[in-house]
């Protein structure tokens, strides 16, 4: 595998759609333009959902034309379904991103459609999108536990990986979407994937509920994947996951990996900054520890 790993980018989508306080379009288009001169290279916009179902996030064609997109800075954004993908390209979106789970109990809550209805609903979607040129990425939610069903087995997280790889996505996020996940099973439903879908195809994504986020990430890197979910600043959690805390602060992802000599060309400084930003206009501390162990006593904001 190589000595670099490649940061997905999600608080703008998965971090912002579950804060309490609503951001008005100009901050997320600030956000966006901010994390684009850090170094990532790839970085989620917003969704095209419903703005019933999630209404942080009606805003999201005003959002997607504001940016100001940089040249080998890719901007993908989620989409459920036609109408969704749709009004993406109408915005001129070139990459986007589906959704299902591994959990038929989650799927029913959160999409409303069993997990075989959702691939159906997705499949007119991706041949869409190749026919448009457009890139494809997958997301698995709750590979390592449900909060209405419990334990997921890993044969299905594999079924219905393997089902969106062979369906077009160039890449699979498997996301620990309650953040009940553990290293030694983390690794294991990790090479469980591999084995019917091609590593360089995979991505983990963690949330932090039980402090487990980073050695998870450490025990799937160890396993082979180079690709990882965060957010800056900690943000997120899951509509439709109760208790599920933040994601995995993307500052302290960053630490982990430089110190490791993995190569992300991310300015940390820059992340860090823009972390405590947003933090501040949250209206609440960072969930990143290495922005908080960089913050002077009496600053624990942003100026």
């Amino acid at each position: 595998m190589t000595d670099s790993v490649r940061i997905v980018e999600v608080g703008a989508r998965d971090g912002l759609q579950n804060e309490k306080t609503l951001v008005p379009a100009a901050a997320k288009i600030e956000l966006i333009d901010r994390l684009s001169a850090t170094g990532l290279r790839s970085i989620e916009a917003t969704s095209f959902v419903s703005p019933k179902w999630v209404p942080q996030l009606a805003d999201a064609a005003e959002v997607y034309a504001g940016i100001a997109k940089r040249p080998g800075v890719r901007y993908p954004v989620l989409v459920p379904n036609e109408q969704g993908y749709q009004r993406a390209r109408a915005a001129g979106v070139d990459e986007i991103a589906v959704f299902t789970a591994a959990s038929e109990a989650f799927n029913r809550k959160n999409i409303n459609a069993s997990i075989e209805e959702s691939l159906q609903r997705f499949e007119p979607v991706i041949a869409r999108a190749h026919a448009d040129g457009v890139a494809v990425r997958g997301y698995v939610s709750t590979v390592l536990g449900c909060p209405y069903q419990g334990d997921v087995p890993v044969a299905d997280v594999v079924r219905v990986a393997k089902a969106l790889h062979a369906m077009g996505c160039y890449e699979i996020s498997l996301g620990d979407t309650i953040g009940v996940g553990t290293p030694t099973k983390a690794a294991a439903m990790l090479r469980a994937v591999a084995d019917e879908v091609p590593m360089t195809a995979l991505a983990v994504h963690f949330h932090d509920t039980y402090g487990q986020a980073l050695a998870n990430i450490l025990a799937c890197l160890e396993a082979g994947v180079r690709v990882i979910d965060a957010a800056v600043s900690g943000t997120g959690g899951c509509p439709y996951a109760e208790g599920a805390s933040g994601n995995v602060a993307t500052e302290d992802v960053a630490y982990m990996l430089q110190g490791m000599g993995l190569d992300t060309g991310i300015d940390l400084n820059a992340l860090s900054a823009t972390g405590r930003w947003l933090a501040q206009l949250l209206g609440r501390p960072t969930g990143s520890k290495f922005t908080q162990a960089r913050t002077p006593p009496g600053r624990a904001r942003a100026r």
